[in-house]
């Protein structure tokens, strides 16, 4: 079979050469924005008078019948047209003649490749979009459930100060809804149309690349051909915003990981999210969570694969650029499938908010609100500060906590001390009373998740 650009060629390709080179394995998953971008190049040729109206209208027709087949299975790719784009292009030809053969006037298969890529990453941005926007969902939902439910807060994986569960997913909700921004930013610069580069230096024929671009939806047009068909910040920017998002994601699995293991015990996992050992009859391992954190690396590899691919490339086109791809799907695929087991793990956990109460009136979470009544009282916080740590030490040496000591044994360090200073050190003081914007005083939290249900609103 001849290749469609063999005319000046007189030898074949290497037998395994041809499937090394050859793309189809991968970017055949772009054919429906191929072929949609064909549609609306042949529209743009017909209505330029470049080809016939009724051969630009016989192209197009026949691009549809071929996505139809595509769609319920009845096409086979195959690997000596090399790529998706020469795929279609040698089906259309077989379908109607060779009015087929006129579709690629005014374009090449390199700024061909640069739209259908765009369009797939703009739909992997929606998609990956929709999913943080429902994670985010579900995020609020547990927070609006627990403004009340007193948790420990840590600095240094050690007990800091008390917090509640609401404050706790709100800071994730903050994390996702930056990684929704990100993709948004990145979805921007996704949406431009590169078609009508040609090869490198655009075209000699009267084309109409607005034309194009509204018809496929499209924001605009690239502004210059060489950068239009060997950029691909688009796709580094979207590796980029997914790496972040993984590492969310990684961040919040490893304290799942930890809230479930026996010794904090703070959080059950579904079994539907959990699996067993083959030897251990009691385990119950998180290893859902501990995928999410592993396939991180992945998507980080992903990233750096493609900036290794780009960093030397001279302008404009190099095959090196097909490396793009894979690297793309992968962190696509590996990121909205993340996405979608964090919300139905979250979902479905059960957090045990006795023993996270418990938690958080242990380590002595509650000293800074001690040094504060001191502050409150007249005492400056470097000497208010130095009296806690001396409290602190006395209570370790006598296995109590502050809030189980008595008057007395506090005025050993502090004579000036009241017995209201137990009601300042109570857990829900300690929570309440930091009533700024961002803090974990209930109204506070009501607050931001009113604010954050404003926002997914609006997206």
């Amino acid at each position: 079979m001849s290749k469609l650009w063999g005319g000046r060629f007189e030898g074949n390709t290497d037998e395994f050469a041809e499937g090394f080179q050859s793309s189809i394995g991968f970017d055949s998953r772009m054919y429906r924005e191929d072929i949609m971008g064909s549609i609306a190049h042949a529209h743009m040729l017909g209505a330029q008078g470049i080809i016939p109206q009724e051969d630009a209208d016989k192209i197009a027709e026949g691009l549809r019948s071929i996505l139809g087949d595509i769609d319920a299975g009845k096409v086979e790719f195959s690997v000596h047209d090399e790529d998706i784009h020469m795929n279609i292009e040698r089906l259309l030809t077989e379908r109607i003649g060779d009015t087929g053969k006129k579709l690629h006037t005014g374009r090449s298969r390199n700024d061909q490749v640069a739209t259908d890529f765009r369009l797939y990453m703009k739909r992997m941005v929606d998609e990956t979009t929709e999913r943080l926007t429902v994670l985010c969902g579900t995020l609020v939902d547990i927070a609006e459930e627990n403004t009340g439910t007193i948790m420990t807060a840590y600095t240094h994986l050690q007990k800091a100060q008390p917090t509640t569960l609401g404050h706790y997913m709100m800071a994730y909700f903050e994390m996702f809804y930056r990684d929704i921004q990100r993709f948004l930013d990145c979805r921007k610069r996704t949406d431009v149309l590169p078609l009508g580069a040609g090869a490198l230096c655009a075209t000699t024929y009267p084309i109409d690349r607005e034309m194009v671009a509204g018809e496929l939806h499209m924001s605009g047009i690239t502004r210059n051909s060489l950068d239009s068909v060997s950029d691909r910040d688009f796709a580094l920017e979207y590796l980029a915003a997914a790496s972040i998002c993984m590492m969310h994601l990684s961040r919040l699995c490893e304290e799942i990981i930890l809230f479930s293991t026996n010794e904090y015990g703070t959080l059950r996992l579904s079994d539907a999210y959990s699996t067993g050992s083959s030897i251990m009859p009691q385990k119950k391992n998180p290893d859902m969570a501990e995928l999410i954190r592993g396939k991180t690396g992945r998507v980080y590899g992903d990233l750096t694969a493609l900036l290794t691919v780009m960093k030397g490339l001279p302008l404009a086109y190099n095959k090196d650029m097909q490396e793009d791809k894979e690297s793309a799907f992968d962190a696509a695929d590996t990121l909205k499938a993340c996405l979608r087991v964090m919300d139905g793990m979250l979902k479905t956990a059960e957090w045990k908010k006795d023993k996270l109460r418990a938690g958080a009136g242990l380590g002595f979470t509650n000293a800074t609100d001690a040094a504060d009544y001191f502050v409150k009282n007249g005492m400056a916080f470097r000497d208010a500060h130095a009296v806690v740590g001396r409290l602190v030490l006395y209570c370790e040496q006598q296995g109590k906590a502050l809030d189980e000591l008595t008057l007395e044994e506090v005025r050993q360090f502090a004579p000036e001390a009241e017995k209201d200073i137990f009601d300042a050190i109570s857990l829900e003081t300690c929570v309440h009373t930091r009533n700024v914007p961002g803090g974990p005083a209930p109204e506070m939290v009501r607050e931001h998740i009113r604010q954050a249900k404003r926002l997914l609103g609006e997206l």
